[in-house]
């Protein structure tokens, strides 16, 4: 008899009986937890006791108040798979640069999902509407984190795709010779490790290979056709040949950018929104002007149609509109925010078409937009050479498209000769000022050096062939051994840069395929990544230090409200 009750009472002391609940006692039991819960709100109590809350509570008591009977080894396992669970949910998941919002950049097979910079098209907006079951468990999940909204906890992996990055933003965490690569603390949308496709990879700075073959279209026209250069004898078939091979890379990179339009709309609304590539869209238009001033005579004629110059400026004129508009209404991409170099870019359009509406016979249209544009490089000049101090500090590696100061001064004084047809006192003076900065960049070769090769090293060759042509029509009305030496010496320095940037171009596409990497650039968070997270091993430290500051300001604190009282 007392072996049995031994061995009894040690049943009683580490197991419990285990009986089957059947549905109805489960609902039953909820509705009791629901009716407790409803009371103790009603008192104003802050938190409701939880079941597992109540289970132990029972266990300690009495063991007549359990419906459920388990074991006590599985009760606690049963409690620490609840704790792990809410642990899990209550972390943040690492920044990687795998994954962003609540889109899964990694799919069952390995591969990233690029669908975030897809074009979202109305079929897919529809469909969007309908609930699937991922809509439902993420709402389920963002139901499950709304309490921590009040604690002030990061919520960058809960946010949809927002395209309207601010220009700031690209400042903070870009670098390199076109702001084209991340910093090391920053994170990006879409993998790192993963090689993205194509049309995501392919930048609209591609259009600076067409702007430098067609500038030296011009260049070999000026050199066929000037009488400074006639003693040369130069052969007009290098203008048709060059004419040729800029309508075909224009022609190639125009429709591989339109098909980038087509399928990653969204990633082309980044570059947009990019301080530096905006000023790229400009470039199409320009490259076309380009082609038709440096027409060779056997495909054009002598003087064009004016519908040409219609085709061609009207786009560059409306998107003119639309970024001088943002310089100018003080908003977020004022012109002291975005500045850079590659804003002259969008002023140089301005010149060329002043210079194809006089080939045309528009001569007034030509006024008018040298007026325009001659009136705006000022601005950017000033404000380049003058930062605020509130505007964004210009990164140090942005040095290739240093050389576009040149540009506009010489495409100004090139314009100016055309139209009035002589190369008076304004036009020497623009064009003395494009040779001053030339001379300038030129003495400064540590400036340019220091990076590996991309499409932004195709900045050079625009403004040196610009500067060159600009030599060559002061050598046309200042004849002298000193000027057409200068003019020979620009001209040979602008064709060999073009045509080892040329070869290089072609070795790192076809053969060691380095020339689009991933575009990291229109992959950045739209949020900021803050410096806590690049010390995560002193946040014990941190925290004694809060609560002795803590500690102090409220002593400090009672102290003052007592000496207050005994006054």
């Amino acid at each position: 008899m007392d072996h049995n009750r031994e061995s009894s009472s040690l049943d009683q002391t580490h197991f419990l009986d285990v009986h089957e609940v059947s549905p109805q006692e489960h609902e039953e039991e909820e509705e009791e937890d629901e009716e407790i819960r409803d009371k103790v709100g009603k008192k104003g109590l802050k938190r409701v006791p939880n079941r597992v809350g109540e289970m132990k509570r029972s266990v300690g008591q009495k063991q007549k108040s359990f419906s459920r009977q388990v074991s006590l080894e599985t009760g606690f396992s049963v409690l620490k798979k609840d704790w792990k669970t809410k642990d899990e949910r209550r972390v943040n998941l690492p920044r990687s640069g795998r994954s962003f919002g609540g889109f899964d950049s990694v799919n069952r097979s390995g591969k990233g999902d690029f669908s975030i910079f897809k074009t979202k098209s109305t079929l897919s907006k529809q469909n969007s509407l309908l609930p699937t079951k991922r809509d439902k468990s993420d709402q389920m999940e963002s139901q499950q984190n709304d309490h921590h909204a009040s604690n002030g906890l990061d919520h960058h992996h809960h946010q949809p795709l927002n395209t309207s990055v601010p220009a700031g933003r690209y400042f903070a965490a870009l670098r390199g010779p076109e702001l084209d690569q991340v910093k090391d603390y920053e994170d990006i949308l879409l993998p790192k490790d993963e090689k993205w496709p194509f049309l995501l990879r392919f930048p609209i700075g591609c259009f600076g290979i067409c702007l430098g073959l067609s500038s030296q279209v011009v260049l070999w026209h000026a050199l066929a056709t000037s009488p400074a250069t006639r003693f040369l004898h130069i052969t007009p078939f290098i203008n048709l040949s060059l004419w040729l091979l800029s309508l075909a890379a224009l022609f190639s990179v125009s429709f591989t950018y339109l098909l980038k339009c087509i399928f990653y709309f969204e990633a082309v609304k980044r570059e947009y929104f990019h301080p530096v590539r905006v000023n790229f869209f400009f470039a199409p238009w320009v490259v076309c002007m380009f082609l038709a001033i440096g027409a060779p005579p056997m495909v054009a004629p002598n003087k064009l149609h004016p519908a040409i110059w219609c085709i061609f400026m009207a786009p560059y004129f409306f998107l003119e509109l639309k970024i001088y508009g943002q310089w100018l209404s003080g908003g977020k991409r004022r012109l002291c925010k975005v500045a850079n170099p590659s804003s002259h870019l969008s002023v140089v359009g301005n010149f060329v078409g002043a210079i194809l509406a006089a080939k045309v016979g528009w001569k007034e249209a030509g006024k008018f937009l040298w007026a325009v544009g001659f009136a705006h490089y000022l601005v950017v000049f000033v404000t380049l050479y003058q930062r605020l101090p509130t505007s964004e500090a210009l990164p140090k590696e942005l040095h290739p498209v240093y050389s576009m100061f040149i540009a506009a001064p010489s495409a100004a004084s090139i314009a100016w000769d055309t139209i009035y047809g002589e190369f008076d006192g304004l036009s020497r003076t623009c064009y003395f000022t494009a040779l001053f900065l030339y001379i300038s960049l030129v003495v400064r070769i540590n400036f340019f050096t220091g990076f590996r090769f991309s499409v932004a090293w195709w900045s050079y060759t625009f403004p040196m062939t610009t500067a060159s042509v600009a030599t060559i029509k002061y050598a046309e009305h200042v004849p002298c051994f000193l000027s057409k030496g200068l003019a020979l010496s620009l001209s040979f320095m602008s064709s060999t840069m073009v045509s080892v940037l040329f070869i290089s171009t072609l070795l790192h596409a076809f053969v060691w395929k380095t020339l689009f990497p991933n575009d990291l650039a229109i992959a950045i968070s739209t949020e900021r990544r803050h410096v806590k997270d690049k010390r995560p091993f002193k946040r014990a430290y941190d925290i004694k230090r809060w609560t002795k500051q803590a500690l102090t300001k409220t002593n400090f604190a009672t102290t003052n409200k007592d000496f207050r009282g005994t006054k």
